[in-house]
């Protein structure tokens, strides 16, 4: 059980790295297919895209975790402690508020690429879509599917998704993922620091002055050095 919450606590610092590596190599490869062998890579521009798209809507969260998002506290400061309290958790419960609807608007878009139904609904969910136009066999624009040693990892996707039928490219259910991972992470990150603000763990959601107290004690590192 530790493990499982301990995977869990990191999962963001996991997939960033992963994506980061992942990026870090295949613009390594297709450099030296470029530039040594006069060839490259086609499908490298879009699959970078899409893991920067990953790491842009990962890092969301992230920083949620380690206080990282910056704001400005001048008026806050200003007043009492339960005083700063009773704003850090009217803020929390917009942030929580903000992050459920970009968690239902993300699922909404990519769950026809899944095959899934929708929301009802404008704002919030009041149901499922009884009827929906299926979009599972739309495909990426370069990204063919994977081959490793001879296996086709991705190859059941075909029946679950497109009635059978032969994917030429790797369907655009799986890069549009993302959206609703990324925005539930996101939900759920809020909710914990909403938490901590009630318990009296934590005074407020950015980094704003304990930011410039980091780049100070940088800058007088360097002074030393």
């Amino acid at each position: 059980m530790t493990h499982n919450k301990s995977f869990f606590d990191h999962i963001e610092e996991f997939l960033i790295a992963l994506i980061l590596g992942l990026m870090t190599a295949l613009t390594f490869a297709n450099v030296i297919a470029r530039y040594v062998f006069e060839s490259g890579i086609l499908w490298a521009l879009e699959v970078t895209v899409f893991m920067f798209g990953w790491l842009v809507l990962l890092g969301a969260s992230y920083a949620i975790k380690v206080k990282a998002h910056l704001g400005v506290d001048a008026i806050i400061n200003m007043l009492s402690r339960p005083g700063r309290r009773t704003v850090a958790l009217f803020a929390a419960f917009c942030c929580i508020l903000y992050a459920f609807l970009l968690l239902k608007g993300s699922w909404d878009y990519w769950a026809n690429f899944a095959n899934l139904p929708a929301t009802d609904g404008r704002w919030f969910p009041l149901g499922f879509e009884e009827s929906f136009r299926a979009k599972g066999w739309y495909e990426t624009e370069d990204t063919p599917m994977p081959v490793i040693f001879g296996l086709e990892p991705l190859k059941w996707m075909e029946s679950v998704f497109n009635e059978g039928e032969t994917y030429e490219k790797v369907p655009r259910l799986l890069p549009y993922l993302v959206l609703p991972i990324s925005m539930a992470l996101l939900l759920f990150r809020f909710i914990q620091a909403g938490i901590e603000v009630w318990r009296h763990r934590l005074e407020s959601l950015i980094a704003s002055h304990e930011a410039e107290d980091a780049v100070e004690e940088a800058a007088e590192k360097l002074k030393d050095v």
